[in-house]
Protein backbone atom coordinates (compact mmCIF):
# COMPACT_ATOMS: atom_id res chain seq x y z
CA UNK A 1 0.00 0.00 0.00
CA UNK A 2 1.31 3.55 -1.05
CA UNK A 3 2.11 6.55 1.48
CA UNK A 4 -0.62 8.03 -0.49
CA UNK A 5 -3.75 5.71 0.19
CA UNK A 6 -2.34 5.49 3.71
CA UNK A 7 -2.44 9.43 4.25
CA UNK A 8 -6.10 9.45 2.79
CA UNK A 9 -7.36 6.91 4.92
CA UNK A 10 -5.80 8.60 7.92
CA UNK A 11 -7.91 11.63 6.71
CA UNK A 12 -10.65 9.85 6.20
CA UNK A 13 -11.02 8.18 9.34
CA UNK A 14 -10.05 11.74 10.86
CA UNK A 15 -13.03 13.03 8.81
CA UNK A 16 -15.19 10.64 10.54
CA UNK A 17 -14.03 10.99 14.09
CA UNK A 18 -14.92 14.75 13.76
CA UNK A 19 -18.24 13.84 12.43
CA UNK A 20 -19.07 11.30 15.57
CA UNK A 21 -17.69 14.11 17.55
CA UNK A 22 -19.88 16.81 16.05
CA UNK A 23 -22.94 14.35 16.28
CA UNK A 24 -22.57 13.29 19.79
CA UNK A 25 -22.42 17.07 20.77
CA UNK A 26 -25.17 18.09 19.00
CA UNK A 27 -26.78 14.90 20.51
CA UNK A 28 -25.91 16.38 24.06
CA UNK A 29 -27.22 19.17 23.00
CA UNK A 30 -30.57 18.13 21.96
CA UNK A 31 -31.28 16.19 25.58
CA UNK A 32 -29.87 19.66 27.00
CA UNK A 33 -32.70 20.82 25.31
CA UNK A 34 -30.70 23.25 23.64
CA UNK A 35 -30.43 23.64 19.55
CA UNK A 36 -28.11 21.49 17.97
CA UNK A 37 -28.12 23.35 14.90
CA UNK A 38 -24.54 23.11 12.94
CA UNK A 39 -22.57 26.35 13.39
CA UNK A 40 -24.63 27.77 15.91
CA UNK A 41 -22.17 30.43 18.07
CA UNK A 42 -21.79 29.60 22.08
CA UNK A 43 -24.00 32.22 24.11
CA UNK A 44 -21.94 34.63 25.47
CA UNK A 45 -21.80 34.47 29.38
CA UNK A 46 -21.05 37.72 31.33
CA UNK A 47 -21.36 35.86 35.09
CA UNK A 48 -21.23 32.80 36.63
CA UNK A 49 -22.41 31.82 39.57
CA UNK A 50 -20.66 29.41 41.44
CA UNK A 51 -21.96 27.31 44.65
CA UNK A 52 -21.14 23.54 45.92
CA UNK A 53 -24.14 22.53 46.93
CA UNK A 54 -28.38 22.61 47.30
CA UNK A 55 -30.38 21.00 49.92
CA UNK A 56 -32.67 20.32 48.39
CA UNK A 57 -34.80 21.43 45.49
CA UNK A 58 -33.80 24.52 43.32
CA UNK A 59 -36.93 26.61 44.74
CA UNK A 60 -39.33 26.32 47.24
CA UNK A 61 -37.95 24.47 50.08
CA UNK A 62 -35.50 24.76 52.83
CA UNK A 63 -32.41 27.08 50.90
CA UNK A 64 -29.25 26.15 50.29
CA UNK A 65 -26.31 27.81 48.49
CA UNK A 66 -28.41 28.00 45.20
CA UNK A 67 -32.02 28.73 45.72
CA UNK A 68 -31.80 32.57 45.86
CA UNK A 69 -30.20 32.87 42.87
CA UNK A 70 -32.70 30.53 41.55
CA UNK A 71 -35.59 32.40 42.82
CA UNK A 72 -34.65 36.39 43.20
CA UNK A 73 -33.00 36.42 39.74
CA UNK A 74 -34.86 34.94 37.52
CA UNK A 75 -32.68 31.38 36.45
CA UNK A 76 -35.47 30.00 35.49
CA UNK A 77 -33.99 27.98 32.64
CA UNK A 78 -32.77 24.23 33.66
CA UNK A 79 -29.73 23.16 31.62
CA UNK A 80 -28.72 19.58 31.87
CA UNK A 81 -25.20 19.50 32.39
CA UNK A 82 -23.67 16.00 31.94
CA UNK A 83 -20.29 17.13 33.20
CA UNK A 84 -21.58 18.06 36.55
CA UNK A 85 -24.27 16.91 39.83
CA UNK A 86 -27.10 18.88 38.95
CA UNK A 87 -28.68 21.45 36.13
CA UNK A 88 -27.16 24.25 35.35
CA UNK A 89 -29.59 27.03 36.02
CA UNK A 90 -29.89 29.95 33.70
CA UNK A 91 -31.62 33.57 32.57
CA UNK A 92 -33.77 33.43 29.97
CA UNK A 93 -30.83 34.93 27.25
CA UNK A 94 -27.80 32.41 29.38
CA UNK A 95 -25.88 35.56 29.71
CA UNK A 96 -25.81 34.33 34.00
CA UNK A 97 -25.43 31.18 34.64
CA UNK A 98 -25.18 29.40 38.51
CA UNK A 99 -23.15 26.04 38.14
CA UNK A 100 -23.59 23.85 41.31
CA UNK A 101 -19.96 22.20 41.64
CA UNK A 102 -20.82 19.25 44.44
CA UNK A 103 -19.03 19.56 47.40
CA UNK A 104 -15.20 19.12 47.84
CA UNK A 105 -12.05 19.85 45.74
CA UNK A 106 -12.35 17.26 43.28
CA UNK A 107 -15.98 18.06 42.23
CA UNK A 108 -14.59 21.86 42.48
CA UNK A 109 -12.35 21.70 39.71
CA UNK A 110 -13.76 19.01 37.33
CA UNK A 111 -17.06 20.79 37.60
CA UNK A 112 -15.26 24.07 36.43
CA UNK A 113 -13.50 22.19 33.77
CA UNK A 114 -16.54 20.97 33.00
CA UNK A 115 -18.49 24.17 32.19
CA UNK A 116 -15.44 25.60 30.35
CA UNK A 117 -15.15 22.89 28.09
CA UNK A 118 -19.22 22.63 27.38
CA UNK A 119 -19.60 24.16 23.05
CA UNK A 120 -22.62 25.81 24.40
CA UNK A 121 -21.23 28.94 26.23
CA UNK A 122 -18.72 31.40 25.48
CA UNK A 123 -17.02 32.06 28.83
CA UNK A 124 -14.03 34.33 27.49
CA UNK A 125 -15.07 37.45 28.86
CA UNK A 126 -17.17 36.01 31.82
CA UNK A 127 -16.82 36.72 35.33
CA UNK A 128 -16.83 33.80 38.11
CA UNK A 129 -17.97 34.80 41.80
CA UNK A 130 -17.83 31.73 43.96
CA UNK A 131 -20.84 32.44 46.24
CA UNK A 132 -20.77 30.13 49.37
CA UNK A 133 -20.54 29.53 53.07
CA UNK A 134 -17.15 28.80 55.06
CA UNK A 135 -16.41 28.37 58.53
CA UNK A 136 -14.81 31.56 60.29
CA UNK A 137 -12.32 32.22 62.38
CA UNK A 138 -13.74 34.39 65.71
CA UNK A 139 -10.96 36.40 65.57
CA UNK A 140 -11.93 37.66 62.24
CA UNK A 141 -15.02 38.19 62.06
CA UNK A 142 -18.43 37.09 63.31
CA UNK A 143 -21.23 34.04 62.09
CA UNK A 144 -22.96 35.59 59.32
CA UNK A 145 -20.36 37.42 57.96
CA UNK A 146 -19.83 38.30 53.88
CA UNK A 147 -15.92 37.92 53.33
CA UNK A 148 -14.00 38.75 49.83
CA UNK A 149 -11.11 36.59 49.86
CA UNK A 150 -8.05 37.78 49.16
CA UNK A 151 -6.06 34.98 48.87
CA UNK A 152 -7.40 31.05 48.43
CA UNK A 153 -5.15 28.64 49.67
CA UNK A 154 -4.58 24.91 49.34
CA UNK A 155 -3.58 22.53 52.43
CA UNK A 156 -1.26 20.26 50.48
CA UNK A 157 0.94 19.06 53.22
CA UNK A 158 2.28 16.74 55.22
CA UNK A 159 0.27 15.21 58.36
CA UNK A 160 1.40 13.19 61.73
CA UNK A 161 -1.49 12.39 64.22
CA UNK A 162 -0.82 14.44 66.98
CA UNK A 163 -0.78 11.83 69.35
CA UNK A 164 2.32 10.48 67.60
CA UNK A 165 3.73 13.95 66.80
CA UNK A 166 6.81 15.59 68.80
CA UNK A 167 5.41 17.02 72.32
CA UNK A 168 6.11 20.79 71.33
CA UNK A 169 4.26 20.79 68.15
CA UNK A 170 1.09 22.60 68.34
CA UNK A 171 -0.82 20.62 65.79
CA UNK A 172 0.17 17.63 63.11
CA UNK A 173 0.56 19.20 59.96
CA UNK A 174 3.61 20.51 58.27
CA UNK A 175 4.96 21.78 54.72
CA UNK A 176 6.45 19.86 52.71
CA UNK A 177 10.15 19.48 52.79
CA UNK A 178 9.62 21.16 56.28
CA UNK A 179 11.42 20.01 59.44
CA UNK A 180 8.04 20.91 61.44
CA UNK A 181 5.10 23.08 61.91
CA UNK A 182 4.84 26.58 61.63
CA UNK A 183 7.75 26.92 59.09
CA UNK A 184 8.47 26.61 55.49
CA UNK A 185 11.41 24.75 54.41
CA UNK A 186 15.09 25.69 54.10
CA UNK A 187 14.91 25.37 50.25
CA UNK A 188 12.94 27.95 48.50
CA UNK A 189 10.17 26.65 47.08
CA UNK A 190 7.35 28.15 44.38
CA UNK A 191 3.82 27.61 45.86
CA UNK A 192 1.51 29.27 42.78
CA UNK A 193 -0.44 27.78 40.40
CA UNK A 194 0.98 25.95 38.64
CA UNK A 195 3.95 25.20 40.82
CA UNK A 196 4.79 21.14 42.24
CA UNK A 197 3.30 22.08 44.92
CA UNK A 198 0.24 24.63 44.28
CA UNK A 199 -0.77 26.45 47.14
CA UNK A 200 -1.53 30.05 46.90
CA UNK A 201 -4.15 31.62 44.96
CA UNK A 202 -3.92 35.23 44.96
CA UNK A 203 -7.43 37.02 43.46
CA UNK A 204 -6.85 39.68 41.41
CA UNK A 205 -6.38 43.06 44.33
CA UNK A 206 -7.90 45.25 41.58
CA UNK A 207 -11.53 43.15 41.49
CA UNK A 208 -11.38 42.38 44.80
CA UNK A 209 -10.95 45.83 45.78
CA UNK A 210 -13.99 46.97 43.50
CA UNK A 211 -16.00 43.85 44.89
CA UNK A 212 -15.40 45.13 48.33
CA UNK A 213 -15.54 48.65 47.99
CA UNK A 214 -19.19 48.48 46.14
CA UNK A 215 -20.85 46.00 48.69
CA UNK A 216 -19.43 47.22 51.94
CA UNK A 217 -22.70 49.17 53.07
CA UNK A 218 -24.79 46.05 52.64
CA UNK A 219 -27.05 45.69 54.80
CA UNK A 220 -26.62 41.82 56.31
CA UNK A 221 -29.72 40.13 58.94
CA UNK A 222 -28.93 40.27 62.22
CA UNK A 223 -31.37 37.57 63.03
CA UNK A 224 -32.09 36.68 66.90
CA UNK A 225 -29.90 33.48 66.64
CA UNK A 226 -26.80 35.53 65.75
CA UNK A 227 -27.21 37.77 68.55
CA UNK A 228 -28.19 34.54 70.78
CA UNK A 229 -24.46 32.78 69.55
CA UNK A 230 -22.87 36.66 70.11
CA UNK A 231 -23.05 35.93 73.83
CA UNK A 232 -20.91 32.68 74.04
CA UNK A 233 -18.00 34.47 72.17
CA UNK A 234 -18.14 38.09 74.03
CA UNK A 235 -14.06 37.97 74.73
CA UNK A 236 -13.80 38.09 71.16
CA UNK A 237 -13.75 41.39 69.55
CA UNK A 238 -14.95 40.57 66.05
CA UNK A 239 -17.96 38.77 66.97
CA UNK A 240 -19.70 40.85 68.99
CA UNK A 241 -20.65 43.69 66.09
CA UNK A 242 -23.60 43.01 63.76
CA UNK A 243 -22.53 41.11 60.20
CA UNK A 244 -20.79 42.80 58.08
CA UNK A 245 -18.70 42.77 55.40
CA UNK A 246 -15.07 41.83 55.56
CA UNK A 247 -11.55 40.77 53.50
CA UNK A 248 -9.62 37.88 53.98
CA UNK A 249 -7.95 34.80 53.05
CA UNK A 250 -9.94 31.49 52.28
CA UNK A 251 -8.33 27.94 53.25
CA UNK A 252 -9.79 24.84 50.92
CA UNK A 253 -9.56 21.80 52.23
CA UNK A 254 -11.61 17.85 51.77
CA UNK A 255 -11.40 17.49 55.85
CA UNK A 256 -13.98 19.75 57.33
CA UNK A 257 -12.03 20.44 60.46
CA UNK A 258 -12.65 22.24 63.74
CA UNK A 259 -10.90 23.54 66.57
CA UNK A 260 -8.10 25.85 68.00
CA UNK A 261 -5.32 23.93 66.88
CA UNK A 262 -6.88 23.98 63.53
CA UNK A 263 -7.54 27.28 63.30
CA UNK A 264 -4.09 27.88 64.56
CA UNK A 265 -2.48 25.76 61.77
CA UNK A 266 -4.69 27.78 59.13
CA UNK A 267 -3.48 30.94 60.29
CA UNK A 268 0.02 29.65 60.38
CA UNK A 269 -0.71 28.37 56.75
CA UNK A 270 -1.87 32.12 55.37
CA UNK A 271 1.11 33.59 57.06
CA UNK A 272 3.61 31.47 56.00
CA UNK A 273 2.24 30.99 52.66
CA UNK A 274 1.64 34.88 51.60
CA UNK A 275 4.69 36.40 53.19
CA UNK A 276 2.35 37.96 55.64
CA UNK A 277 0.55 39.17 53.05
CA UNK A 278 -2.98 37.64 53.99
CA UNK A 279 -4.46 36.96 57.03
CA UNK A 280 -6.54 33.96 57.20
CA UNK A 281 -9.90 34.64 57.91
CA UNK A 282 -12.69 31.65 56.87
CA UNK A 283 -12.19 27.80 55.64
CA UNK A 284 -13.92 26.16 52.80
CA UNK A 285 -13.83 23.20 50.55
CA UNK A 286 -13.75 24.12 46.93
CA UNK A 287 -12.11 27.77 47.03
CA UNK A 288 -8.54 26.65 45.68
CA UNK A 289 -9.96 24.17 43.41
CA UNK A 290 -11.90 26.22 41.34
CA UNK A 291 -8.75 29.18 41.23
CA UNK A 292 -6.78 26.37 40.29
CA UNK A 293 -8.99 25.62 37.45
CA UNK A 294 -9.06 29.22 36.36
CA UNK A 295 -5.93 29.65 36.12
CA UNK A 296 -5.50 26.69 34.34
CA UNK A 297 -7.91 27.34 32.03
CA UNK A 298 -6.33 30.85 31.37
CA UNK A 299 -3.58 29.78 29.67
CA UNK A 300 -5.93 27.97 27.28
CA UNK A 301 -8.06 31.05 26.60
CA UNK A 302 -11.09 29.62 27.46
CA UNK A 303 -11.81 32.25 30.19
CA UNK A 304 -9.83 35.25 32.15
CA UNK A 305 -8.30 33.98 34.88
CA UNK A 306 -8.09 37.95 36.16
CA UNK A 307 -12.30 37.92 36.56
CA UNK A 308 -12.47 35.34 39.66
CA UNK A 309 -14.57 36.43 42.65
CA UNK A 310 -14.68 34.59 45.73
CA UNK A 311 -17.28 35.66 48.54
CA UNK A 312 -17.52 33.40 51.85
CA UNK A 313 -20.96 33.72 54.14
CA UNK A 314 -19.93 32.16 57.88
CA UNK A 315 -22.18 29.76 58.96
CA UNK A 316 -19.69 28.53 61.89
CA UNK A 317 -16.35 29.04 63.54
CA UNK A 318 -13.94 27.03 62.95
CA UNK A 319 -13.11 26.03 66.77
CA UNK A 320 -15.52 25.85 69.79
CA UNK A 321 -16.93 28.62 72.06
CA UNK A 322 -14.73 29.14 75.26
CA UNK A 323 -15.82 26.20 77.69
CA UNK A 324 -17.42 23.93 74.68
CA UNK A 325 -15.49 20.79 73.44
CA UNK A 326 -14.32 20.52 70.49
CA UNK A 327 -16.37 17.95 68.69
CA UNK A 328 -19.54 18.70 70.85
CA UNK A 329 -19.07 22.24 68.58
CA UNK A 330 -18.58 20.61 65.14
CA UNK A 331 -21.59 18.03 65.59
CA UNK A 332 -24.13 21.91 66.49
CA UNK A 333 -26.62 22.80 64.06
CA UNK A 334 -25.42 25.77 62.06
CA UNK A 335 -27.12 29.11 63.26
CA UNK A 336 -30.41 28.92 62.00
CA UNK A 337 -30.12 26.33 59.61
CA UNK A 338 -27.25 28.41 57.75
CA UNK A 339 -30.09 30.92 56.64
CA UNK A 340 -28.48 34.06 57.71
CA UNK A 341 -25.38 32.91 55.61
CA UNK A 342 -27.04 31.82 52.57
CA UNK A 343 -28.57 35.27 52.52
CA UNK A 344 -25.42 37.21 53.41
CA UNK A 345 -23.85 35.77 50.61
CA UNK A 346 -26.80 36.34 47.77
CA UNK A 347 -27.26 39.75 49.47
CA UNK A 348 -23.69 40.68 49.11
CA UNK A 349 -23.28 39.09 45.59
CA UNK A 350 -26.77 40.17 44.01
CA UNK A 351 -25.04 43.62 43.98
CA UNK A 352 -21.65 42.76 41.92
CA UNK A 353 -23.85 40.51 39.87
CA UNK A 354 -26.28 43.29 39.01
CA UNK A 355 -24.10 45.83 38.54
CA UNK A 356 -22.01 43.49 36.10
CA UNK A 357 -24.83 42.89 34.03
CA UNK A 358 -26.82 46.40 33.89
CA UNK A 359 -23.59 47.89 32.89
CA UNK A 360 -22.07 45.05 30.85
CA UNK A 361 -20.90 47.45 27.90
CA UNK A 362 -18.39 49.31 30.81
CA UNK A 363 -17.24 45.81 32.07
CA UNK A 364 -17.40 43.66 28.97
CA UNK A 365 -13.65 44.44 28.12
CA UNK A 366 -12.27 46.29 31.19
CA UNK A 367 -12.23 45.43 34.37
CA UNK A 368 -14.08 47.58 36.98
CA UNK A 369 -11.70 49.36 39.25
CA UNK A 370 -12.45 50.50 42.92
CA UNK A 371 -13.08 54.46 43.55
CA UNK A 372 -10.19 56.06 44.97
CA UNK A 373 -10.65 56.47 48.66
CA UNK A 374 -11.96 60.09 49.74
CA UNK A 375 -9.09 62.20 51.62
CA UNK A 376 -6.79 59.89 51.13
CA UNK A 377 -8.18 57.70 53.65
CA UNK A 378 -7.56 54.03 53.82
CA UNK A 379 -11.43 52.28 52.96
CA UNK A 380 -9.72 48.47 53.28
CA UNK A 381 -11.40 46.69 56.11
CA UNK A 382 -8.74 45.53 58.63
CA UNK A 383 -7.99 42.14 60.13
CA UNK A 384 -7.59 41.82 63.65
Amino acid sequence: MGIASITIRAARRRAAAGLVLAGLAAAGAARAGEPAAAGAAPWPVRVVIVVAYENGEDRGDAPGELQSWVEREGLDQRLDFPGGVRPLRANADRSVLALTTGMGLANAAVSTMALAADPRFDLKRAYWLVAGVAGIDPHAGAVGDAVWVDYALNDLARELDPREAPADWPYGAYAFRADGPGRLPAQTLEYGAFARYAQVYPLDPALTDWAFDLTRDTELDAAPELRELAREWRDFPATQHGPRVRRGASVSSNRYWHGEAGTRWARDWVRLHTGGRARFAVSDMEDAAIAAAIARLGRTGAVDPRRLLVLRAASNYTRPPPGVAAFASAQRAHAGRGVPAYEAAYRVGRRVVRELTKNWARYADALPVADAPANGQDRSEKLP
